[in-house]
């Protein structure tokens, strides 16, 4: 790595062409965190709504979806803190470190059968442990790449495929023990997946990564890191107090009822858009941000917008699209049951599958001028992504006829899901530490977390629509979901010159 005349790293030589040895560690350490997040995943919906005799909670859709929603969107809004605590008090390492063990323990406590009590409690604690671990491990992937361009892209591909490389195995381990052994014993696979993740970052991390810089908090002085630690605290205080009196009013008036999980569900979403609206206000008013910055920082908050429309539909996977495969998708082999969740798995098979052709791809248009700009890619991703829910709806009519739809429905929507998220996630991953001001990318890194975290939230609730009572309008359901992600898409690709603009020149 070398200096440019204006002080901006760019690699040189074989760099051009490799990848930080950095990369591989980060790599194997998410791949098995995500291993334990998506297998628990795949069987977590699938447990509430079975019944007592087959060992689950036996809660109703709209309650089990709200559950799953309320869980999964915390997940990922606790990323905001996360990325916080990483960049005021811990540190990256440290703060991937104590994520790691925190996720471990909680589920440790899943695979303990006991009450709802203890149920909520392994939820609540994997989600704390996530939110600490997730944004922080990705902005080290981006530090490792200082002079931006193709080659980081390409990176974040890769550690994309490792993503769903530990998604693939969790989804068919944990989903084949959870479904045909036992839910518990699924749990606790996923809390030995986690051990593994931490023994790799704690074993690997000093040597790969410090030759980078990125095992100590990057302070220019101690004047700005106070100042820093007042001003965000106040943030803080003032979301807080806005959101629970909001919240309060609206309890008041009888819109929302939080004592219940779809009620709850609501308030959080109501809350999510609230701060993602005021963090982004504050910072655009009070962030102390040039002209330049303040312009890529709109361009962040369409991303944000994107992103949670896009896993709005594509996080279905997990909620309505699992329940789907469950109870109205033949799944026989040769007199065989394939488990429910198994399906649920084929999307990170594509990922795996399609993102080194996708990395190529960048690349190879990038030494051509022609890589298209982030919200080419974005928009296109949301079209792709509603084309494959009409395969759904098609799915759909032959459900309402009282027969089982074939697998492939599922297998070619999963298929174009992936598809829309290669275009989405790995290239926001990227852009979003090329556009974020340098003190604030663990932060916004958090941001773009959130992003995800109302998207499932959305999707979360979307499958109590989905329910057994409302069979005869799952046609139209599905149809909504083709118009919102695809018809934003759209919109998206029509400004995408100006919106490229604003980017003041980020490639």
């Amino acid at each position: 790595m070398a200096l440019s005349s204006s002080g901006v790293a760019t690699a040189t030589g074989k760099e051009k062409f490799t990848h930080p040895s950095g990369l591989y560690v980060l790599f194997f350490t998410e791949m098995w965190e995500r291993f334990s997040y998506y297998g628990m995943r795949a069987i977590l919906i699938l447990f509430m709504v079975a019944g007592p005799a087959k060992g689950g909670m036996g809660l109703a859709d709209a309650e089990a979806g709200a559950i799953y929603g309320i869980y999964t969107s915390a997940v990922y809004f606790l990323s905001l803190p996360g990325g916080w605590i990483a960049d005021n008090f811990l540190g990256q390492k440290k703060s991937i470190w104590y994520g790691g063990i925190i996720i471990m323990i909680g589920h440790i406590i899943l695979a303990i059968p006991g009450s709802d009590g203890i149920f909520f409690l392994g939820l609540a604690t994997v989600a704390i442990g996530t939110g600490l671990l997730k944004p922080n491990i990705s902005s080290v992937v981006g530090e490792l790449y200082p002079e931006g361009g193709a080659r980081r892209d390409a990176g974040f591909s890769i550690f994309y495929m490792g993503i769903n490389l530990g998604g693939a195995i969790g989804m068919l381990t944990v989903g084949y023990l959870g479904e045909k052994i036992g839910w518990h014993y699924g749990f606790g696979a996923a809390a030995v997946g986690m051990l593994l993740g931490i023994i790799i970052f704690r074993i690997f991390s000093e040597q790969y990564l410090k030759e980078y810089g990125l095992l100590k908090k990057q302070v220019k002085s101690e004047e700005i890191q106070i100042e820093k630690k007042s001003s965000n605290s106040l943030i803080t205080i003032v979301m807080a107090i806005v959101s629970v009196l909001f919240l309060a009013i609206l309890q008041w008036a009888g819109y929302i009822n939080i004592f219940t999980a779809t009620g709850l569900a609501q308030s959080m979403g109501i809350i999510i858009v609230s701060i993602a609206l005021f963090y982004f206000i504050f910072i655009f008013v009070a962030g102390g941000l040039t002209g330049i910055e303040k312009k890529r920082l709109f361009v962040m908050f369409i991303l944000f917008l994107s992103a949670a429309i896009f896993w709005a539909g594509y996080e279905q996977g997990g909620s309505t699209l699992n329940t789907f495969s469950q109870r109205y998708t033949d799944r026989d082999i040769v007199g065989w049951e394939m488990p429910a969740s198994w399906l649920q798995g084929l999307q990170s098979i594509y990922v795996i599958m399609f993102a080194p052709i996708f990395a190529a791809v960048w690349l190879f248009l990038n030494k051509r001028n022609m890589n298209p700009s982030a919200p080419v890619k974005f928009g296109v991703g949301l079209v792709v992504l509603g084309v494959g829910f009409l395969f759904m709806v098609f799915a759909s009519q032959i459900v309402i006829t009282g027969a089982k739809a074939s697998a492939l429905y599922l297998i070619v929507a999963y298929l174009f899901s992936v598809l829309g998220e290669l275009c989405v996630s790995p290239v926001g991953l990227s852009f979003f530490t090329k556009l974020a001001p340098q003190r604030y990318v663990s932060q916004l890194m958090g941001i773009w977390f959130v992003a995800t975290s109302l998207g499932t939230l959305i999707a979360g609730l979307a499958a109590g629509v989905f329910d057994e009572k409302n069979v005869a309008n799952m046609p139209t359901n599905f149809m909504y979901i083709v118009y919102f992600t695809a018809g934003f898409g759209l919109i998206i690709l029509l400004f995408s010159k100006q919106i490229k603009k604003w980017m003041g020149g980020v490639e």
